[in-house]
């Protein structure tokens, strides 16, 4: 089967998230898609509005016929790490023909002679990016300098650099186009040029709109009791499945919710023990510690320690690994050991099926249905990487409004969703 394969998020899926899938099946020529998708915490270092299951049955009603998942230790990760983990999982199924993803830029040479400099560090490259961190430029400036002036040597030519290295689609997709390089996969990449508001724009503006601001609108919900405001921006069939997840108490979930989890666990650990919590360097560990004792709410602590320097986004991830127990040693171990150690299923339809008993015969990882059978695996970093998105389910759950589902150990009772 040639199949397509995404790496999203969907938190939740909207109308702009339906263009792609669309088009992107429509110039891939796919007869099959396959998605991996963020688990509960996604890359923003934010949870899910609603669970991973429940996303990937939007997303099943809306398009896709295969939900893998992307373990925790990606989806809360860099963009860098973040790509190499979508790329991985997509490549080990050895049924992808070509991945699809959106970006600013839209122009896919200009992206892949980029990232090809950026995988390969020319000597040339390396040494113009030395002369500019020497002069004491910051990195994101010395690297675009150097960029700048090698492609011009090499390509002939101006590329907008600032524009690509500034926009937070085209920097996931040269990561992409990075991993693509890194794994030698045969997978062939293609890009949509992204349409509507920027990815962070809290504003509605027509038919598709950010996920930002489909999330600042969900946030009426515990007032207004309606989902009227969103209506406009999500396709019907993922509205009905945040509706039936709403009315039954999973949701919404937005990171205050885990404020006093997060202000506890910030308070009790020692500061050199913070150290070892992924994103955590430069003594930034001393700034969490002082915020944690001088905020009284989440929103104050990361206020407090952001900066230019140190991102929102990476705060609110860090902040969501330590809560979630992921440290470096974990990165580490998955490192040594080749990346993800399986492909988990979240969800299918007919196709899906057959793209599975296709998968189970290429595969180079082994493929969980059933996480109860995995989690005493002989493979320790197997075991390890499904133990912590087993963590991560247990504490995404107590935020549900419905205290009837915050039971422990979904993770090893939630069956795939069959479409």
């Amino acid at each position: 089967m040639n199949a397509l394969g995404l790496i999203v998020e969907y938190n939740p899926f909207h109308n702009g998230h339906l263009y792609h899938l669309e088009r992107s099946r429509e110039i891939s020529g796919a007869d099959g898609v396959i998605c991996v998708m963020s688990g509960n915490f996604i890359q923003r270092g934010e949870p899910g509005v609603v669970n991973k299951w429940a996303r990937a049955r939007a997303a099943l009603y809306s398009g896709a016929d295969l939900v893998l998942e992307l373990p925790a230790v990606y989806s809360l990760a860099s963009a860098e790490s973040f790509a190499c983990g979508g790329v991985a999982i997509l490549n080990a199924t050895g049924v992808v023909a070509s991945m699809c993803f959106g970006s600013e830029s839209g122009k896919l040479e200009e992206l892949d002679m980029i990232a090809d400099v950026l995988y390969r560090e020319p000597e040339e490259y390396r040494e113009e990016l030395r002369a500019w961190l020497d002069r004491g430029f910051s990195f994101p400036r010395a690297r675009e300098e150097a960029l700048k002036s090698y492609l011009k040597q090499k390509a002939g030519r101006q590329v907008p650099l600032q524009d690509i290295l500034n926009q937070s689609n085209n920097i996931l997709a040269l990561e992409y186009l990075k991993a693509l390089k890194r794994f030698n996969s045969g997978i062939k990449p293609l890009t949509i040029k992204r349409i509507a508001n920027a990815y962070n724009s809290q504003e509605f503006t027509g038919g598709i709109s950010s996920a930002t601001a489909v999330r600042k609108a969900l946030q009426s919900w515990k007032t207004a009791l309606s989902l009227h405001q969103i209506e406009a921006v999500v396709p019907p069939a993922s509205l009905e499945v945040l509706r039936e997840e709403f009315s039954e108490g999973r949701g919404p979930v937005f990171l205050g919710d885990f404020e006093q989890l997060i202000l506890a666990a910030l308070r009790r650990i020692p500061a050199e023990n913070l150290r070892e919590v992924p994103d955590v360097s430069e003594g930034l560990e001393h700034r969490l510690k002082k915020a944690a004792e001088n905020s009284g709410t989440l929103e104050e602590l990361i206020g407090s320690v952001s900066t230019r320097r140190y991102t929102r986004t990476r705060i609110q991830r860090i902040l969501l690994s330590l809560l979630n127990g992921i440290t470096k040693k974990d990165l580490d171990l998955f490192r040594s050991t080749g990346g993800p150690q399986y492909i988990r299923v979240l969800g299918f339809n007919r196709k899906g099926q057959e793209l599975l008993a296709e998968i189970k015969e290429k595969s180079s990882i082994p493929i969980i249905t059933k996480t109860a059978d995995y989690k005493n695996s002989p493979n320790l970093s197997l075991a390890r990487m499904l133990e912590i998105e087993a963590a991560t389910t247990d504490i995404y759950v107590l935020a549900y409004p419905n205290p009837a589902h915050r039971k422990a150990g979904q993770e090893f009772t939630q069956n795939p969703v069959r479409v």
